[in-house]
């Protein structure tokens, strides 16, 4: 897997670089503990700067922020939501006034949420969408690492009303207590939901289904339901079929 060189706006870019609204790109959509790392290290294939380094390098410094400076999970949701109330197309503004250096496949890893997507299929008209689907306990359980229910740890009453409070909305009771029995510390349980939670607040899972279901642009898959190599072949079946409907690609 080889990195290719992203030219934001504003920035200088060599003279064999064309926008981004006029290449084809391989859009990587879905939630943290999709699958989405693990599926880009199986493909192989070149890949632009990831969703956190464009955060990082164009919307951050928008606010007094510099690379490097440390932020935790939800000052960045915080960050990235005004971006998005200024910029309603969020990342997917940044991409389409960017510039690349003509390659395909060329995959970027990822857009979250409908507006996103939506701006996307709208002003990347050359791009196409894999969206990766997990319930969120399934996400959950992949941020922790796999839960054994051997090695339970006890949760004390007021640290499992914290959690369900945290969990509502996103957990069901049931899914609640099945992530309590796989025996992590209430501190890293919390954490992780934390996450789970924010993204939930900040992008519906469900909303790139609304935005792309049924376009050709398109390809969705239930990582809970296939496995690595399954999706692989998914991915690289599905882009041959578009190489042969647009070979200038």
């Amino acid at each position: 897997m080889s990195a290719a060189l992203l030219f934001l706006p504003g920035e200088a870019r060599p003279l064999g670089a064309r926008p981004l609204t006029e290449q084809p790109l391989l859009v990587l959509v879905g939630l943290t503990g999709v699958g989405k790392s693990s599926l880009i290290g199986a493909l192989g294939y070149p890949t632009l700067p990831d969703r956190r380094e464009l955060v990082d390098r164009f919307v951050l410094p928008r606010y007094g922020y510099v690379p490097g400076q440390p932020l935790d999970r939800s000052q960045r949701f915080a960050l990235t939501r005004r971006f998005r109330q200024e910029h309603p197309g969020g990342v997917a503004e940044i991409l389409a006034q960017s510039w690349v250096e003509p390659r395909w496949p060329l995959l970027f890893d990822g857009l979250r949420g409908e507006a996103e997507v939506a701006y996307a299929l709208q002003h990347l008209p050359q791009s196409y969408f894999v969206v990766l689907e997990a319930r969120d306990i399934t996400r959950l359980s992949r941020l922790l690492g796999r839960g054994d229910t051997f090695d339970r740890a006890e949760v004390r009453p007021e640290e499992q009303a914290a959690l369900q409070a945290l969990a509502q909305g996103v957990l069901s009771p049931a899914e609640l207590a099945e992530a309590l029995a796989w025996g992590w510390a209430h501190g890293e349980l919390a954490a992780k939901l934390k996450i789970v939670a924010e993204e939930r607040k900040n992008y519906d899972p469900a909303g790139a289904r609304r935005v792309l279901q049924g376009s050709p642009r398109a390809l969705f898959l239930d990582t809970e339901a296939l496995s690595l190599a399954e999706e692989v072949a998914a991915v690289r079946d599905w882009l041959e079929e578009r190489h042969a409907l647009h070979p200038s690609h």
